[in-house]
């Protein structure tokens, strides 16, 4: 399946909710009636939220020609991109908000000052090296993403030359030197697969770019395939999920054989009440090679033990795409955990409507440099993105789209 599922339908209020579903039999709109509601308007605002505070944020600017831009993170920038372009639709509006057309124009203008720009991390050779092929992976993701919502039958210019840069920086493995700062699941010692997962899902996503017939995309494709193939049965759960998000749009990537292995582990997996908790979907390594593996904080247990948006949003957005029936016990519990844990927020001054998930790093929970508000709901960025990805899954299967 190569889609991201457009023209969705989503009504806010019941009433509306129960005109479209009009022309369904009696059976679905009762199933749909009865089923616990969820505010695409409170998620829409906190994650649009949550991305200006990421902007303003002092410690994300990069030099990007004459002025400065924001550099992409994977746990805001990346759940923003994939879930605030669906969620536009499913409350029918059409023009993209303030924050995607920002993060848009500042990744062209990355694309545009290759080899000029300042590169996220320059300490050293090592991480000027980790740098281009972190950034080189997630430009292309959001440029594909943002034609894919435009509707483009080809890639923009501006994807063209973050599609060049991608090959450029490609390993003869197949994969791309990442982040390594010890800090999961985004920058640690496995993260390199899951940053070669978004690269699937990126070219799987850019129109035209996955059937293109030019020498360095097939040798580019034919490597990455190769990659996540050949070192896919080393993953953990985490990066496993990714591989299968990734295979819906990149043709021929998991054998059936290892989709049916990653259901059966997600089952065992799944906690009592339906969810799963992302300290779960390890194990983690942080930046050791071999045990004893120690997070580089004091982790609160209690928080990691229990059951989280983040994961859950993923495993069962991933499902979704995978075209796992919605009436599997396995979705029915997760679906029903996130449509009743989507809660009030209160930190500092502020208010949200979110998913929660927490740092598998340090306690965030409890104040100090580590624990203040930015850094402190990162993980519950990419719980509400996924989280909302999984629930206009769900909307979109029962209404046959």
């Amino acid at each position: 399946m190569r889609t991201l599922k457009i023209g969705l339908f989503y009504a806010v209020a019941s009433t509306i909710l129960l005109i479209g579903l009009q022309t369904q039999p009696i059976a679905l709109q009762d199933a749909l009636v009865e089923k616990p509601t969820w505010n695409p308007n409170g998620a829409a605002k906190y994650l649009d939220e949550r991305m200006d505070a990421w902007f303003a944020s002092p410690i994300t600017k990069l030099r990007t020609g004459s002025g400065e831009t924001t550099c992409v993170s994977c746990h805001t920038t990346v759940p923003y991109v994939l879930a605030r372009p669906a969620l536009r639709h499913v409350m029918n509006v059409q023009n993209e908000t303030a924050q995607e057309f920002q993060i848009v124009e500042e990744v062209r203008r990355r694309v545009e000052t290759y080899g000029t720009h300042e590169v996220p991390y320059a300490l050293n050779a090592e991480k000027i090296r980790d740098s281009l092929g972190t950034e080189a992976v997630l430009n292309f993701l959001i440029l594909a993403n943002a034609d894919f919502w435009q509707r483009r039958q080809n890639p923009s210019a501006s994807t063209e030359k973050a599609l060049e840069q991608l090959w450029k920086t490609q390993e003869i493995d197949g994969s791309w030197e990442w982040f390594d700062f010890g800090l999961e699941p985004f920058e640690a010692i496995d993260a390199r697969y899951y940053g070669a997962s978004l690269a699937a899902l990126a070219i799987g996503t850019a129109p035209g770019v996955f059937e293109r017939e030019t020498t360095a995309t097939r040798i580019g494709i034919d490597r990455l395939g190769s990659y996540l193939q050949e070192t896919y049965g080393q993953q953990n759960l985490f990066n496993r999920v990714h591989a299968l998000l990734a295979s819906t749009r990149f043709k021929d990537l998991l054998k059936p054989s290892n989709r049916e292995l990653l259901i059966e582990d997600l089952r065992r997996k799944q906690r009592h009440d339906g969810g799963w908790s992302l300290d779960t979907l390890g194990p983690w390594r942080w930046n050791e090679t071999a045990p004893p593996f120690k997070a580089p904080g004091t982790l609160n247990k209690s928080l990691l033990n229990e059951s989280d948006g983040y994961a859950t949003g993923l495993i069962v957005y991933a499902l979704l795409e995978a075209d796992i029936s919605v009436h599997d016990p396995l979705m029915k519990n997760g679906l029903a955990w996130l449509r009743v844990n989507q809660g009030s927020v209160q930190i500092d001054q502020h208010t949200w409507t979110a998913w929660r998930a927490y740092s598998v790093n340090f306690d965030r929970e409890h104040g100090g440099e580590r624990g203040e508000t930015l850094r402190r709901m990162f993980m519950s960025d990419s719980a509400t993105a996924f989280a909302t990805l999984a629930l206009i899954g769900e909307r979109e299967q029962f209404l046959g789209r």
